[in-house]
């Protein structure tokens, strides 16, 4: 059953400009060594940190605490495995909270167009 559904929109220029500025102090906040790994191999990595950190985003808000709660960016983890969709991770407070909700499994879409990254997740029990 849905238990929630949450959704962000990124720029990705914005990111691009995010990353050539603060990269390091950036990236160790936001990703996951994972996901840093990945987006590094990518052509356009600004693509890759876009849609993740909308990801992050669209998790937190199904989780119905934004960027609140305490719950740190790096707890929410986008796994990405080729040929098939990419799955959230959760760790810490973002799982205990997930937990409370009875949230047990998020379905994760993702895509980009132009200058925007696009998540849409559905939180279901």
């Amino acid at each position: 059953m849905i238990v929630a559904v949450g959704t962000d929109l990124v720029s990705i220029p914005r990111m691009r400009a995010a990353i050539a500025r603060y990269r390091d102090r950036l990236c160790r906040r936001l990703y996951t060594p994972q996901e840093m790994a990945e987006g590094e191999g990518r052509p356009f990595p600004e693509v890759h940190f876009a849609s993740r950190f909308a990801a992050k985003e669209a998790v937190l808000k199904a989780l119905g605490t934004g960027w609140g709660a305490g719950i740190a960016w790096r707890e929410v983890e986008v796994v990405g495995v080729r040929g098939r969709p990419p799955e959230v991770r959760l760790t810490g407070r973002a799982q205990l909270v997930a937990q409370g909700r009875g949230i047990h499994h998020f379905h994760l879409s993702l895509s980009h167009d132009g200058d925007y990254a696009l998540a849409f997740v559905i939180a279901t029990d």
